[in-house]
């Protein structure tokens, strides 16, 4: 905990595989950023009882087999499911969080209106970085990492597409929901964290 008062803002991190450190150095730089005058944690998730409290969720990039895996194996699926808050969702977490997944082995979570292509770039070797305009971001292009990253192929009627490449749409937002195919939580700019946060009231 940050402050010996009572925590006003709660922001949880599943942490069962994936950049799980990264997004909490993150989300904690984010929170100072924001400086909204409130008392503020960020917490692991690793069981249902971890969600008490949160006002948001990240998903962050791992194994999607393996985290979707964990997930049921620690009795998440539906705690996550009905999740009041919103939910941040990069590469991995992106998968986890469509409605469609390319995937037989992925239980999704159907949080997001959207199909989900999910190694769309390749393998690890093929990874890449660009600079990507987001819609309605300040600042300029964003330095995206891409890892072994999902690709959106089709959106419903409901969710904002932020940004898109050649290959296809790589960010997207739906009522408090934010899922990117890329690693935000990496390269120390933390303006989508941020855009998160505020987008749920934080």
């Amino acid at each position: 905990m940050r402050c010996c008062r009572p925590v006003d803002v709660k922001v949880g991190v599943l942490a069962l595989q994936g950049n799980v450190s990264e997004h909490i150095d993150v989300f904690v730089l984010a929170l100072d950023h924001l400086d909204c005058g409130r008392s503020s944690d960020v917490v692991t998730v690793r069981h249902p009882a971890d969600l008490e409290g949160c006002q948001v969720l990240a998903l962050p990039g791992g194994e999607s087999t393996t985290i979707s895996r964990l997930i049921d194996k620690n009795h998440l699926y539906e705690p996550i499911q009905n999740f009041s808050g919103g939910i941040f969702a990069t590469c991995a977490g992106m998968v986890l969080v469509a409605t469609h997944v390319d995937d037989a082995r992925i239980n999704s979570l159907n949080l997001v209106d959207m199909t989900v292509d999910r190694n769309a770039f390749g393998r690890q070797r093929e990874s890449f970085e660009t600079d990507l305009p987001i819609e309605s971001l300040d600042g300029g292009p964003f330095h995206a990492i891409f890892i072994r990253a999902p690709v959106v192929t089709h959106v419903g009627p409901g969710v904002t597409v932020l940004s898109r490449l050649d290959q296809g749409i790589v960010a997207v937002e739906q009522g408090k929901h934010m899922a990117l195919s890329f690693h935000p939580e990496l390269g120390g700019d933390t303006r989508l964290h941020e855009r998160f946060l505020k987008k749920n009231g934080i």
